[in-house]
């Protein structure tokens, strides 16, 4: 197998090994539900793949349900269960029409009924009923991501400007009980800021929304500011949580299938949390360091990096990293360097990641591509393109964040 193959099939067997389908069978089977009404709402990219397991097992038990996700990520139709797909990473109209459609659904749960939650990474753009214009909303929301905002910084504003997000959600249930089954995309597990939080306190302060904003030099409304001065929920009686599954068991997954290889593996961190491209550089780093190792090695950090928007090119944080550890691995012998997002997209684009190796800077210098002008225009997907570095996986049904592994075969 060549290092390609061997990166391909450790995508695919870690990527299996985080599925939901069990994480959710094992939290519904055998637990016991009162005689009221029994809805469903999922949110997320895992959203469909976690609503159609919960239905299979709920039966006839489940009176109704919506499920909102990403385009493309609706696999089917699910009984008794209304399914949107709707705009992430920033939200749009669709996103605001199926939050809608589970809130007119809560609102027909009363006491004695039950809401099963299913929410996953994404959820903070799929689930949402902005409290200022949609406008406004998707502005904010594009600032944060252009800025180089990390995950709770982006959540904690977001939550502020909307109707569900904060805990909200759960108090629109009211007084009907919440069961939250959660698939985490966020390091350390935080549950207010997975997908912001719509089912459980907020731990974050107006004081805090207030520094991001000063930090990232945000353009805000009045109106916006408004509402982050106002506090959101800091308890909950109607909801009990649960979560399922996090990047900690991905890095696992992929140290065994990298273990079945032959590779010796060290886990480096599953709290991986900076630019992308330096990222990608500390890889590079290591590899040099142990080009002349006698035996396989692998090298993996799992978590979430960022991409500080420089330029008007089309990529994702995972390409960024990949094609930042090129220029450090290039010439090096039987050596690459890969980084993927579990949920199969990468920014937004159709790829899951992307790969490079000794060779990848040769073969794009002979295309008269240079990657520190390719990095400079965050344009990492026409570079990889051109490079046959970027992974495909198709939507996965999964999302707990991302793994980078750095592979020297020997």
């Amino acid at each position: 197998m060549t290092l390609r193959e061997d990166a391909e099939q450790i995508i695919r067997k870690s990527i299996r090994a985080v599925l939901p389908d069990e994480a959710v069978r094992k939290a519904l089977e055998g637990r016991k539900f009162g005689q009221g009404k029994l809805y469903m709402v999922a949110a997320g990219k895992a959203g469909w793949q976690m609503a159609k397991t919960a239905a299979d097992i709920l039966g006839d038990r489940l009176a109704a349900g919506v499920v909102v996700t990403k385009y493309g990520h609706v696999k089917g139709e699910i009984p008794r269960t209304k399914c949107y797909e709707a705009g992430h990473p920033v939200p749009d109209e669709n996103s605001f029409l199926a939050t809608q459609a589970a809130l007119d659904l809560a609102a027909k749960a009363g006491a004695g009924d039950e809401v099963v939650f299913l929410l996953s990474g994404g959820g903070s753009a799929l689930f949402e009923k902005p409290l200022v214009s949609g406008e406004e909303l998707r502005d904010v929301t594009e600032q944060l991501l252009a800025c180089g905002a990390d995950i709770v910084e982006i959540n904690t504003i977001r939550k502020r400007l909307s109707a569900v997000k904060g805990g909200r959600f759960a108090l629109a249930c009211g007084p009907a009980r919440v069961f939250g089954i959660v698939l985490s995309d966020i390091l350390g597990d935080p549950l207010d800021m997975i997908a912001s939080g719509p089912a459980v306190p907020d731990s974050s302060t107006c004081e805090e929304a207030a520094a991001i904003v000063k930090k990232y030099k945000l353009k805000l409304t009045d109106e916006a500011w408004a509402f982050l001065r106002k506090e959101t929920p800091k308890k909950l009686t109607n909801v009990e949580t649960q979560i399922t599954g996090s990047v900690s068991g991905l890095c696992r997954a992929a140290a065994l299938s990298c273990g079945e290889l032959g590779y010796e593996t060290i886990i480096l961190t599953d709290q991986l949390n900076c630019e992308a491209r330096e990222a990608g550089r500390f890889f590079s780093a290591i590899a040099r360091t142990h080009q002349n190792a006698e035996k396989s090695l692998a090298f993996l950090a799992g978590g979430e990096t960022v991409v500080h928007l420089t330029g008007k090119g089309k990529g994702g944080r995972n390409q960024e990293l990949a094609l930042a550890a090129a220029e450090g691995i290039a010439g090096l012998v039987d050596t690459a360097v890969f980084s993927f997002g579990s949920d199969g997209t990468d920014g937004p684009t159709d790829a899951a990641g992307g790969c490079c190796d000794g060779h990848t800077r040769e073969k794009l210098a002979a295309e008269g591509v240079s990657i520190y002008e390719t990095l400079r225009d965050n344009d990492a997907y026409h570079a990889l393109e051109k490079a046959d570095g970027l992974l495909f996986t198709g939507a996965t049904g999964t999302n707990v964040n991302d793994v980078a592994v750095l592979l020297i075969r020997r």
